[in-house]
């Protein structure tokens, strides 16, 4: 699952500087053809300002209007969005999405020490694993609409099995339901960590990939051994930058840390010691910008750490789109990565021959 939680953190300092409590919207359920799915988050402040998105911008306006009222109130809503009859212009929107979505909304402000946000924000940042569970349907009003679990409340009151999963919960891939017949029906959310992504090299085509790796939230760290070329003016959305010599990458980079590494200094020597430092490393995407004679060679000058790499290497880096311009690669690099971390292919198919 990718993080939907970084969008949101931007305007959740604000309001809580301001100490004005907002509304989070969780979507719990999804039947048919939704925009998102179950673990989308939205949140919204008294004003109707929101960031996250549920719908795309179908629903948002209509749970704009729900939301104050759980701000006013501090009482839960779980709304049921049916949007399945295509002739049915519901919420006069003609979304035409072809899909059910069933929200929770909860009020986060003082009142509820900023939760469940508080703790997954902290995690978000401290990047480790986290989960939240909340009430999204009861007949138990010791456990009203809404409660939220994991953020400080002792979960004494689920039953062992809720218990079981909530506590199992942080490292899961998606979200899940625990029922308790007559009781309750809890939703465990898992805080989906943005993936780490270092990249070996700081020349001007490493800047098209920070900016669209950084609208994505993934935290990144850029290394290089030239002090001018690895400037933090030029690479704001980085993490962190390392100067570094690269045959010292090991003892100046925690390689362990990271989800992805691209390789692309520019430079044969520089590109090879890097390659040695990762084919020992348990990262599981590594890329290489260039041609394959160049990665051909690299790979020959390995010698037997070139077998460390197998299965991993990417090399040339990126989807094939077709595209030239740094721009263009670094959209096809975060593709494969995307398609990577999901286990999809993301290759695109050739056609066969009068096809269309």
């Amino acid at each position: 699952m990718e993080s939907l939680l970084g969008p949101l953190l931007s305007l959740w300092r604000r309001e809580r500087t301001a100490e004005r409590p907002l509304a989070l919207g969780i979507l719990v359920r999804t039947l048919g053809s939704t925009y998102q799915r179950p673990g989308a988050l939205l949140l919204i402040s008294s004003s109707g300002a929101y960031a996250g998105l549920i719908s795309g911008g179908c629903l948002e306006g209509d749970l704009a209007e729900h939301a104050r009222a759980v701000i006013a109130s501090g009482q839960a809503r779980l709304l049921e969005y049916d949007l399945r009859d295509p002739k049915d212009l519901i919420w006069g929107l003609g979304a035409g999405c072809e899909g059910a979505m069933h929200v929770l909304l909860v009020r986060v402000g003082p009142r509820e020490d900023w939760e469940p946000l508080s703790t997954l924000a902290q995690a978000y940042h401290a990047h480790r694993p986290a989960a939240v569970g909340l009430i999204a349907r009861s007949e138990d009003a010791q456990l009203p609409l809404g409660t939220v679990f994991g953020a400080g409340r002792d979960p004494c009151e689920l039953s062992a099995t809720a218990r079981a999963a909530l506590a199992a919960a942080p490292t899961a891939e998606a979200p899940s339901w625990y029922t308790e017949p007559g009781r309750y029906a809890l939703f465990v959310l898992p805080l989906a960590l943005p993936p780490r992504l270092l990249v070996l090299g700081a020349g001007p085509d490493a800047l098209p990939l920070m900016r669209i790796a950084g609208e994505l939230n993934w935290k990144i760290t850029i290394a290089d051994r030239r002090e001018d070329s690895a400037a933090a003016e030029h690479f704001a959305a980085a993490e962190r930058i390392v100067l570094s010599q690269p045959q010292m990458l090991t003892e100046t980079v925690p390689l362990s840390a990271f989800d992805a590494a691209v390789v692309m200094s520019h430079q044969l020597h520089a590109d090879r010691d890097y390659l040695r430092a990762l084919a020992h490393s348990p990262i599981p995407y590594i890329g290489l910008l260039g041609p394959p004679a160049r990665r051909d060679r690299l790979l020959a000058d390995l010698g037997p750490d070139a077998h460390r790499l197998a299965g991993r290497l990417h090399a040339p880096v990126g989807l094939n789109l077709g595209g030239r311009s740094p721009q263009a690669i670094a959209v096809s690099i975060v593709a494969q990565i995307l398609a990577h971390r999901h286990r999809r292919l993301g290759r695109i198919e050739p056609r066969a021959p009068g096809s269309t």
